[in-house]
């Protein structure tokens, strides 16, 4: 969803920023990062897109510049006080290295969920570790609890001057680059990042477009502009967790009114795609909220040509544990991967059909499991290269008499149907059913040529496959055998090219498929 955003018309609250970002105190610890062209987005997207490298700091992440800022200018007594912050990662970073830098004890609290590698990091720089809550709001009210009880200096992870300036030297650094970008896109969590670049860019070149970018499901800011005061989500979802906040800042806020063209919403699978294009142009594994304003500048470009766009890459903090999910979520995000539910006849020969209408065509997955003795249904995903690849493939589903459905967009078959395809077979065909597996060559057309091999003395009762990156796919085959001689079906298989062995005495079969 994009939201054009009615300013105010005057500079009011963003003039005193200028003076702030001018004087911040940002390079003891952080890098004027680079700003590199990316090639292989801006063929795709058809306009030229640069890449603003803050995964390139120090921490992986702009965080450490507004951080530093502010506990640099604390007092003396403040900073003898000690240091206390909330954060889910990134921001703790940033005042934990703050910290170490200028000998000062430092604790951060840090919401439960939150991926162990920002813990680990932030324990490097030697601050103690409070993990309290469900997520940064939790997080951030315990902060300040203990802050009062214990008399330590709270240092805000958005909502500050300070630290609001010490992003801001980031749209000082754009500028100075004298690039004349048509519009700039900027991660929104609590808005801290998009207040500093906007209010340094919106006063010294109202030509740039300045577009905060959220995702749909922590859009604290999006519902704030509809509703012009800031509000608090009930919820808010945690997958980029960087930006996962349930309310914008009330300085943020006061600057963005009056500094901010627009905000776009956009989706997990978005994000998903934008990681794998920040990688396939940097070879840098970013975070899903790192690639946020890429995602935005992909929604925004779609209507236009020729445009030099730039997006801030924010950070490079991703959770490995999530990178299976980010791969796989990031072919439906860039609408490159269809899910496709096809009836088809119980009857030998029906996958081998349905499999040469797909050609060559990447098939990411093929699930069947065997359970009326008429019509069966199966789920297959395969990649399409365009929109107009895609309608050629329908057409000959149609022209074949094959009766589908398209569950790409269903978030139940992304999120369980696609994972769970299979059950018990009927008990007329348990008696028969050999069980195996085996493995593909992870390239086009494996499927048809194994099923062209296989032929159809043999009815197939299960069929798993799915396409997971590496050289060789997975596969699990169940097959009726009403042949007395037992070896014949294994020598058939072997004839086929793909190496087999036989599970059918395997416990999870028989507890959960047979």
């Amino acid at each position: 969803m994009r939201l054009k955003i009615k300013k105010t018309g005057s500079f009011k609250n963003s003039k005193r920023y200028l003076k702030l970002i001018e004087d911040a105190s940002v390079y003891d610890v952080a890098i004027n990062s680079p700003i590199t062209y990316a090639p292989n987005l801006s063929l795709k997207e058809k306009n030229k897109i640069f890449l603003k490298r803050e995964d390139l700091q120090p921490i992986f992440s702009f965080k450490n510049r507004g951080a530093y800022n502010k506990i640099i200018n604390l007092s003396d007594s403040e900073k003898k006080r000690g240091v206390i912050a909330a954060s889910a990662g990134n921001h703790a970073q940033g005042v934990a290295s703050a910290c170490k830098k200028l000998k000062i004890k430092c604790t951060i609290v840090m919401p439960i969920t939150t991926p162990e590698i920002k813990i680990k990091d932030v324990k490097r720089f030697g601050a103690k570790i409070i993990q309290y809550g469900d997520d940064v709001n939790t997080a951030l009210h315990e902060a300040k609890s203990l802050s009062k009880k214990k008399k330590l200096t709270f240092v805000h992870p958005f909502d500050d001057p300070y630290t609001i300036a010490g992003q801001g030297t980031i749209g000082k650094e754009i500028l100075e680059d004298d690039n004349h970008y048509d519009a700039i896109f900027v991660p929104v969590g609590g808005g801290g990042i998009l207040a500093g670049v906007s209010s340094w860019i919106a006063q010294h070149n109202k030509k740039i477009k300045i577009i905060g970018v959220e995702v749909e499901d922590s859009a604290c800011f999006t519902e704030a502009i509809k509703a012009n005061k800031r509000i608090t989500l009930k919820e808010v979802g945690l997958f980029a967790d960087g930006v996962a906040v349930s309310q914008v800042g009330k300085n943020n806020f006061d600057v963005l009114k009056e500094c901010v063209d627009e905000v776009i919403t956009v989706t997990v699978d978005e994000v998903c795609a934008a990681v794998k294009d920040i990688f396939e142009d940097t070879r840098v594994l970013s975070e899903p909220a790192g690639a946020l304003a890429l995602a935005g500048l992909k929604v925004y470009s779609k209507k236009i040509k020729g445009k030099k766009l730039l997006a801030i890459s924010s950070g490079a903090n991703v959770n490995f544990q999530r990178l299976n999910f980010i791969v796989e979520r990031s072919e439906l995000g860039e609408n490159r991967e269809k899910i496709l539910s096809i009836k088809i006849p119980e009857q030998p020969g029906s996958f081998l059909n349905l499999s040469r209408i797909f050609g060559t065509s990447l098939i990411t997955e093929f699930n069947y499991r065997k359970s009326d003795l008429n019509d069966a249904y199966v789920l297959v995903g395969v990649r399409t290269k365009t929109d107009k690849s895609y309608q050629v493939l329908k057409n000959k589903l149609i022209k074949s008499n094959f009766v589908f459905k398209d569950l790409t967009k269903n978030e139940i078959s992304n999120d369980h149907l696609r994972h769970m395809v299979g059950g018990r077979i009927n008990q007329q065909s348990q008696k028969n059913e050999r069980i195996f597996r085996g493995e593909f060559p992870e390239k086009p057309g494996a499927l048809l040529t194994f099923l062209e091999k296989f032929g159809s003395n043999w009815n197939i009762s299960l069929f798993h496959y799915r396409n997971l990156g590496s050289a060789f796919g997975k596969i699990l085959i169940g097959i009726e055998d009403n042949n007395s001689n037992k070896l014949n079906l294994l020598k058939h298989l072997n004839k086929t090219g793909t190496l087999f062995t036989e599970e059918t005495s395997n416990r999870a079969y028989k507890d959960f498929l047979k």
